[in-house]
């Protein structure tokens, strides 16, 4: 199963900046997402997908035709946006042919070494072809890979009218990085009784359960004053700050402590001065109702907080970011098994995983829409160490096109 435009087709995708900006007003929130949504979009025109489009928000839709009559629509998702956290401007992909193991620098930045111990995976992949940055920016096969692995299911599947399918939905989503992937999309667009994101890990691995999540910003407000005449004045709004952040959990319920199954509060960002400062940030767990608890412990440290600075006032905002989607998918189980057979049909064994994240597919699978993740070959998401797997990638290609026809009943 010849995949021979693939690596080309994520070059080209990675070099276009489409990272998410979470201080934008306008959806998509950064240009580059509409300019790498309008080149899918000709792309599968020319391919033959007569209904590609590009809506007013930046989504691309389009529909590989089916060939088996009454077949069930599936649908297969990817997100064209990168995360804010690291530059996505002029990323300059390094393509690694024949890796001979060991140890990556990048080249720009040799501070930058994607190392074998923190990547044991790596062992597993000798001989293939690693794909990294120069070290200065993001990669982007979160979810670039995604992309370009729909993207060359798509061209295989026109390209061999012998494979048995249904209807194929094909869905581009913007902005997922900060939340907003699904903000303007509702099942019913999409017009399929499953569908599947195309942004994980590695290879085989499928996976239908996410954390719970919520965001939370606490706001604490002092008093201001010039220092020269603060004494018995000023209550410093940074200071609290720092004592509020110190009363949190040090050895748990951190993303730097927990693992498997442990939720955690992460503050991620703060802002601010003497008067007033705010600080963000993300709660987690796979038990939705630990979200509650885990707002209650930043209530109690206000209120502390609160009790010892009667000038201060520390208020906690809480508001809902997504939830497990395990119970969705639950409804349907096929979405899952039909997604292992497809795996062992391209010669793996499946590996069935749960995500310390979210996906686009948290919040369909809460609209309605079952949609599980599948592997796509990311590695070091978010990061000047991202890494990705070109045979990995095509693997995700083959698991795409089974999964098809297993759908299809053939």
């Amino acid at each position: 199963m010849p995949f021979d435009t693939l690596l080309e087709r994520f070059l080209r995708y990675v070099r276009i900046d489409t990272k998410a900006d979470e201080k934008a007003t306008a959806y998509p929130s950064s240009p580059g997402q509409l300019v790498l949504g309008a080149l899918l979009r000709d792309e599968l025109l020319a391919m033959g997908l007569k209904d590609a489009v590009q809506n007013e928000y930046g989504l691309v839709f389009a529909t590989v035709p089916g060939n088996v009559p009454d077949a069930p629509t599936i649908a297969f998702n990817a997100h064209v946006d990168t995360n804010p956290e690291n530059s996505g401007k002029d990323v300059n992909p390094q393509v690694i042919r024949d890796y001979a193991g060991g140890d990556i620098t990048l080249p720009k930045d040799t501070s930058k070494v994607i190392r074998v111990r923190d990547n044991p995976e790596l062992n597993a992949l000798v001989g293939k072809t690693i794909i990294t940055t120069d070290g200065t920016t993001l990669l982007g096969a979160d979810d670039k890979a995604g992309v370009a692995v729909i993207m060359e299911a798509a061209r295989h599947l026109m390209a061999n009218p012998q494979i048995p399918h249904g209807p194929v939905r094909i869905v581009f989503t913007c902005d997922e990085e900060i939340g907003f992937g699904v903000k303007h999309l509702e099942p019913a667009q999409i017009g399929a009784v499953v569908a599947y994101t195309l942004d994980g890990a590695g290879t085989a691995e499928i996976e239908d359960e996410t954390f719970s999540a919520d965001g939370a910003t606490v706001t604490i407000t002092g008093v201001n004053i010039h220092p020269s005449i603060g004494k018995g004045r000023m209550v410093n709004a940074v200071r609290l700050a720092g004592a509020f952040l110190d009363r949190l959990p040090k050895r748990r319920m951190s993303p730097e402590t927990t693992d498997g199954r442990d939720g955690f509060i992460h503050p991620l960002g703060i802002e601010g001065g003497v008067g007033e400062v705010k600080i963000n940030f993300i709660l987690r767990d796979f038990d939705t109702p630990k979200l509650a608890e885990q707002a209650e412990m930043l209530r109690a440290i206000a209120r502390q907080i609160e009790t010892e600075f009667p000038e201060a006032a520390v208020k906690v905002e809480t508001r809902k970011q997504y939830r497990n989607m395990k119970d969705g998918i639950a409804k349907l189980p096929q979405a899952v098994t039909f997604a292992a057979e497809a795996v062992r049909r391209a010669g793996m064994e499946p590996k069935h995983k749960i995500i310390r994240g979210g996906t686009d597919g948290s919040q369909l699978t809460e609209k309605g829409l079952p949609t599980p993740n599948l592997s796509t070959g990311e590695h070091n998401p978010h990061s000047p160490l991202e890494w990705t797997c070109l045979e990995e990638m095509e693997a995700a290609v083959r698991v795409v096109v089974e999964l098809c026809q297993v759908w299809a009943g053939k």
